[in-house]
């Protein structure tokens, strides 16, 4: 902190004291953490403003590395304290085992070997003691580990094959949608042949619709001007035909007649009498024949 300048320091802690006295006592404590670390560092502590954000943070992070400081601290003291019961115990049983006279020293190396095995078992097996019954436990353990990773594994293997069936299939179905792709490709060209007749065609149809409907207007005023009426059916047509032969009939007398009196006398006063008297015959034929025309289409305009 001695690179700090007291300016620096003034105009940082009058932007830190904004928030009141508190933010005053986390700059000081912020000042005293950094020293700590940069110190046991070999360092100095770097010049920076003390911003009540800054500020927050660093004090954020100094109370965090106190309390892991201080968790770590409360470890190694117990494990300290562990270590020496551990010696003193060791001492102990070396007492013990030199009044016995089984000091490591007088054992062969093969029971040397043995113990540090089963020492190196129990540390595998983190058992704090050598009994039989710690074994026991620890191997029960271990089997249970065992059967639940086996379980683990045979979930993980049946996922496994039911993973590789889904993808056996997906790969089937990507290999027919490939065959089927590869097939439309081959069709494209037959097709946009085919679909260019089509569209050869179908035009010709659109210029035939146009004219048939041209026709059809043309054929319509035709219609129109001769009177037909869409009530007139097919079988008023063929009775109006029927009219039609019977009324031939029965004027093909008068005209036979008629046809007859090319060869009047020369007479002119007889001929003028046979010609008026053919006249009113045929003028009542021609009225009963307009009689029977209009009896005919008064039906259909009904």
């Amino acid at each position: 902190m001695s690179d700090i300048t007291g300016s620096d320091t003034t105009s940082s802690l009058s932007e830190a004291k904004g928030g009141g006295g508190s933010d005053a006592a986390r700059i000081s404590e912020v000042k005293a953490w950094l020293t700590s670390q940069f110190e046991s560092a070999g360092k100095q502590v770097p010049s920076f403003d003390y911003t009540h954000r800054s500020v927050t943070h660093l004090y954020n992070l100094a109370t965090a590395s106190q309390a892991k400081s201080q968790a770590a601290t409360i470890v190694a003291n117990d494990f300290r304290q562990k270590a020496s019961e551990y010696r003193a115990q060791a001492a102990r049983v070396r007492e013990i085992l030199e009044s016995a006279g089984m000091a490591q020293e007088s054992l062969p190396s093969n029971v040397v070997s043995s113990a540090q095995v089963l020492a190196n078992v129990a540390n595998l097996l983190n058992i704090r003691d050598t009994e039989l019954s710690s074994f026991l436990v620890a191997m029960g353990d271990i089997s249970l580990r065992k059967t639940g990773v086996e379980e683990k594994r045979a979930k993980a293997q049946k996922d496994s094959n039911v993973l590789l069936d889904y993808t056996r299939k997906a790969i089937q179905r990507l290999t027919y949608l490939k065959k089927i792709l590869a097939q439309l490709e081959d069709d494209v060209v037959p097709c946009e042949s085919q679909m260019e007749n089509w569209k050869t065609n179908l035009e010709v149809m659109a210029a035939k619709e146009e004219q048939y409907i041209q026709q059809y207007k043309k054929y319509e005023m035709l219609l129109n001007r001769v009177g037909y009426s869409p009530k007139i059916s097919h079988r008023e047509l063929v009775e109006m035909a029927e009219h039609r032969k019977e009324l031939e009939k029965m004027t093909k007398p008068v005209v036979d007649t008629l046809r007859s009196y090319q060869d009047l006398p020369p007479d002119k006063a007889l001929a003028a009498l046979a010609i008026e008297d053919k006249k009113r015959q045929f003028a009542a034929a021609e009225k009963y024949l307009e009689e029977v025309l209009q009896s005919a289409l008064e039906p259909s305009d009904e």
